[in-house]
């Protein structure tokens, strides 16, 4: 058997050892070969690490590698041998403890090395595993149930029959549509199932493939649970977990009306010469929302057919400038949200490849009363039995306005102004509100009056 085989049926093995409630721990590799990485590449960022910081401890080469010292040591002696490295001083305990610098010959075989490409940080993870892990990490069935995700929206005012619809489609993790006016809170509600509790994950900081480097951690996107990273490890496999990957919650990517068809595939950094994962790879494991449905650059056919196989198949492939091509999991829950109508979007069988949607209707006057009295409570305002019902029955009612999710949020903060701004006391009245409310909107007058 291969060893590419070996490590990969190894790696499956470990990762079978998961329990209900865990997010499967990508093993420390005990040796080069079960990083599934030539010792080449490894010794090249070896190299450029000394080449951009100028001189590092032995054991801060592993750590900033993801890789136990043990397996790089031998890599060390190798370059010193040849003159590549050289060592300045030690600490008397070995490799780990010497502070090594590029000699002149290594400087000018790592100027070689950053011609190919500028990649300097943890040792990627090859495809295969990068692969098995993100299909170990897919939320099992029956993972929500109605009380999980009750608590989830618990900081919004959302009707049961609402969550009611919700809940089958976020369970099953197909993809989903939400539609309806704007201002109803439809990306508020997508957001929302960022905070379902869930086992976190394990993503790799790059994955290499065919000879390229794709990165994938995003600190705008990951949220790191532990910030110890792959700088710090012990001279032992006491690290708990493949250090060249990093443990974060399951990630939420929201793209509106900029996403174009580009961004949907890697992205070759000229300069660098590495690629960056395109959001769908980076949300993988999480949640995509594609926000503004209908107003990209791009038209909703054009995007929806992008997803067609990745929906339907959970794979996805993506293209390398040389032509070549790599095929990654699709585990993302896509989401779409629009203020048009569906049947603008395109015909029946273009919304048959979206298996939920979702009428996000406008709140009733209940709803809407309750979402001002607790975003009043939230700022700290001194909100008078009967005010809302008051100005809801002034404005709403008796003034023929709509009611819409946003309105008591954007009122109250044009309230919270004026009383800044007038240094009032933190009390809402009914002239404030009337004054809030009538700078919050547009008046039907012929403006060439």
């Amino acid at each position: 058997m291969s060893a590419l085989a070996d490590s990969l049926s190894a790696l499956s093995d470990q990762l079978s050892e998961i329990t209900r409630d865990t997010c499967v721990t990508p093993p420390v590799p005990d040796s080069l070969e079960h990083t599934g990485i030539s010792p080449a590449i490894i010794e090249q960022l070896v190299l450029k690490f000394l080449y951009f910081q100028g001189e590092m401890l032995g054991r801060d080469l592993a750590g900033a590698l993801g890789l136990e010292f043990s397996l790089i040591d031998g890599l060390l002696e190798n370059l010193k041998r040849s003159h590549t490295v050289g060592v300045r001083k030690s600490l008397g305990m070995g490799n780990s403890s010497g502070v090594f610098f590029l000699a002149d010959a290594g400087r000018a075989t790592t100027r070689e090395h950053l011609e190919n490409n500028q990649y300097a940080g943890p040792v990627p993870v090859p495809l295969y595993q990068y692969v098995d892990v993100v299909r170990h990490q897919k939320l099992k069935n029956n993972w929500l149930n109605p009380a999980t995700l009750k608590q989830a929206f618990s900081h919004l005012v959302v009707e049961q029959d609402i969550l009611a619809k919700i809940g089958p489609a976020v369970n099953s993790n197909k993809s989903f549509l939400l539609y309806g006016q704007p201002g109803n809170g439809k990306t508020a509600l997508a957001e929302a199932l960022f905070n379902v509790d869930t086992s976190p994950i394990y993503m790799p900081y790059a994955i290499e493939c065919q000879g390229n480097i794709i990165q994938v951690y995003d600190p705008i996107y990951h949220q790191k649970i532990d910030d110890d990273g792959p700088e710090v490890l012990s001279l032992t496999s006491h690290s708990g977990y493949d250090r060249r990957w990093f443990r974060c919650k399951r990630p939420f990517i929201v793209t509106g009306g900029e996403l174009t068809m580009s961004m949907l595939d890697l992205s070759y950094n000229a300069v660098s010469k590495v690629y960056d994962a395109p959001f769908q790879v980076k949300a993988n494991n999480g949640i995509y929302l594609v926000d503004d449905f209908g107003r990209q650059m791009a038209s909703p056919q054009e995007i929806l057919n992008r997803w067609i196989v990745p929906m339907e198949r959970g794979v996805d492939y993506l293209s390398f400038q040389s032509g070549g091509k790599m095929t990654v999991p699709f585990e993302a829950f896509l989401i779409f949200s629009t203020n048009l109508r569906p049947d603008n979007l395109g015909d029946e069988a273009f919304l048959r490849r979206i298996q939920y949607k979702m009428f996000l209707r406008s709140p009733n006057p209940g709803e809407y009363i309750q979402i001002f009295e607790r975003f009043a409570r939230s700022k700290q305002l001194d909100c008078a039995p009967g005010l809302a019902q008051a100005f809801v029955q002034k404005h709403y009612i008796d003034g023929g306005r709509r009611y819409r999710r946003c309105h008591p949020r954007d009122i109250i903060n044009h309230a919270i102004d004026i009383i800044n701004f007038e240094s009032l006391p933190s009390k809402l009245t009914p002239e404030l509100l009337d004054h809030a409310f009538h700078t919050c909107f547009v008046e039907s007058v012929d403006v060439n009056d």
